[in-house]
């Protein structure tokens, strides 16, 4: 459950801060106010890409945290942190988790599950078991076909199974195209064997050692500054060593003064003590300074030997070191060619044995894809029913009391077995929106509202209606496109949903604000500062009277007009728990 919500510099919003509790929220307010700001942090939270535009105009940077609390159905998300090592203290089934996420107007960002540092990806794969987003025409991407699988395989637990068949069938692609190159002509081999073995006898000729890049251009740099290195070697000298007034001949006088000082009062002994480790430490420092400068030459040679070696390096890292390689020095990339163009001369080398195995593997992998493929699509025919019944169920008490959804889960090729890298099925979502009429396609579905109320459904089935799967879900004006009798029974679905989750609903009306067990009003307003006024987005809780002229203002845009007040009392008494 998502208890504090704390922005800084995100958009419009200056500095919020909002304790939450369980059932349903509402987050109402004029249109361009800034609810879905509100969302856009959460969502930036959660993981959502973002760039500096999001950080509030003259900030430096922008940054959310949250606090989440774990409960005993949360095993799931409580096993991912302890995988990683990031700790979590348990308290009588319960724990507490903060998250937060900053980013500058460098671009650059910052993530932190527990304080310990983690990636976009890992925040979004943490968060995902705990909060559902359906943001702003969300409902639109149950128009694309390629969801549709995405949906039925999240229903039916298959998602770990259907990214191990995704790999199997990335491999038999690779081992494929491996195949073909290996069947190329002979002169091609021979060729590429050519420049594969000069490259690797190049690299082994230039004895070239990890880390020696870094350690000549520090030592060029010494040669190639040595008189202003020596000038300031010299003075250093001066100020160690040599002269009365040197560090070591001044430490000399103190300790001798404080040695007979001491034999007269006993309780400057300890003074003593310091001064002589001040004085052993300055000669020791000394002691190695003068080695130092000592060995401190200028060596022409040497420096022009030096330059040639990173010229050699650079030549190589040039030739060698394709662009996009990951960040690793130059040699560490040298290196890794070398040892790649080893194992592609091995594979070269002997590419009949190898073509002979690598048809073997291909065989193999076949069978298993098919194996998998028939298993997957077994598996989601089985599925399809049971999730079209559930979403059927849901939406027939959206206001569609008619309705009927289906799953069609269809093979992918007319004649025999077609299998693409998700399976051999193609799965395809369709609705009959009233009685006698013929099953359709989503996309054929003119109104909006429907679709939205199909996407409602389907995010309640895919959450788990019996408290499993999320227990947090936030829909960013799931209304569109509804009214009348429809948005009272979405509002009264939202509700009951609000029995067993968080929910998170910003919406425009009235009918559905009045189900809300806390109620928000985001305003936007205009503040003064020392960089004059700014426009800043506010959230403040409601209830009471403050609640009634806010419902009035949804159903007549007159938060004090007496009939629109009127009707707020009478909503707010009828469905409201908190009127």
């Amino acid at each position: 459950m998502l208890e504090e919500l704390s922005v800084r510099n995100y958009a419009l919003i200056e500095s919020l801060s909002l304790s939450f509790r369980g059932g349903l929220t509402i987050l109402t307010g004029e249109t361009g106010a800034g609810k879905s700001i509100i969302v856009g942090a959460i969502s930036f939270l959660l993981g959502a890409k973002a760039d500096a535009g999001v950080i509030r105009s003259g900030a430096e940077e922008a940054s959310v945290s949250a606090v989440l609390r774990l409960g005993g159905g949360d095993r799931e998300a409580l096993d991912w942190l302890s995988g990683r090592d990031i700790p979590v203290e348990e308290d009588q089934g319960s724990a507490e988790v903060i998250i937060r996420r900053n980013i500058k107007v460098s671009g650059r960002g910052a993530m932190y599950i527990q304080n310990v540092p983690v990636t976009r990806n890992d925040l979004e794969e943490f968060t995902a078991f705990l909060v559902d987003l359906h943001g702003q025409h969300a409902h639109e991407s149950l128009i694309k076909k390629e969801n549709h699988r995405r949906y039925l395989d999240r229903f039916a637990g298959l998602e770990a199974e259907v990214l191990e068949f995704n790999g199997l069938f990335l491999s038999l692609s690779e081992k494929r195209k491996a195949l073909e190159a290996s069947l190329s002509s002979g002169r091609d081999r021979e060729t590429r064997l050519e420049l594969l073995n000069y490259g690797v006898q190049e690299i082994d000729a230039a004895m070239i050692r990890a880390g020696e890049n870094r350690e000549l251009e520090a030592e060029a740099s010494r040669l190639g500054d040595y008189e202003k290195l020596a000038e300031l070697v010299n003075g250093a000298a001066e100020a160690l060593y040599d002269g009365e007034t040197s560090v070591s001949a001044l430490a000399r006088r103190a300790r001798n003064a404080l040695d007979a000082a001491a034999g007269i009062d006993g309780s400057l002994s300890e003074l003593r003590r310091r001064m002589e480790d001040l004085f052993y430490e300055a000669e020791d420092i000394s002691g190695e300074f003068r080695s130092y400068r000592e060995d401190l030459r200028f060596d022409p040679a040497r420096l022009s030997e030096v330059e040639e070696r990173l010229n050699l390096l650079y030549r190589l890292k040039k030739k060698y070191v394709p662009a996009g390689r990951p960040d690793i020095s130059g040699e560490e990339a040298i290196l890794a060619w070398r040892e790649e163009a080893l194992a592609e001369i091995e594979a070269l080398t002997g590419w009949e044995e190898n073509r002979e195995a690598l048809k073997a593997e291909i065989s193999a992998l076949e069978r298993e894809i098919t194996r998998r493929a028939q298993a997957l699509t077994k598996a989601r025919s089985a599925a399809a029913e049971r999730f079209a019944q559930a979403v059927t169920g849901i939406i027939r008490g959206l206001g569609m009391p008619n309705a009927a959804f289906s799953v069609s889960v269809a093979p992918k090729g007319k004649e025999g077995l077609v299998i693409g890298q998700w399976g051999a099925d193609e799965i395809e979502f369709r609705i009959s929106a009233n009685r006698g009429e013929p099953l359709k396609d989503l996309a054929r579905i003119a109104s909006g509202g429907e679709l939205s109320r199909v996407m409602l459904a389907i995010k309640t089935v895919l959450s788990g209606a019996g408290g499993e799967g999320s227990h947090t879900l936030i829909f960013d004006e799931i209304d569109a496109g509804i009214g009348g009798e429809v948005a009272l029974a979405v509002g009264e679905y939202l509700a009951k949903m609000g029995e067993q989750k968080q929910i998170f609903c910003v919406t425009h009306l009235a009918s559905i604000a009045v189900r809300a067990d806390n109620h928000f009003k985001v305003e936007k307003q205009v503040a003064g500062g020392a960089r004059g006024e700014r426009t800043v987005t506010t959230v403040t809780e409601l209830s009471g009277a403050a609640r009634r002229e806010e419902v009035a203002r949804m159903l007549a845009g007159d938060a004090g007009g007496s009939a629109a007040l009127a009707h707020a009392e009478e909503l707010l008494s009828k469905y409201g728990e908190h009127g």
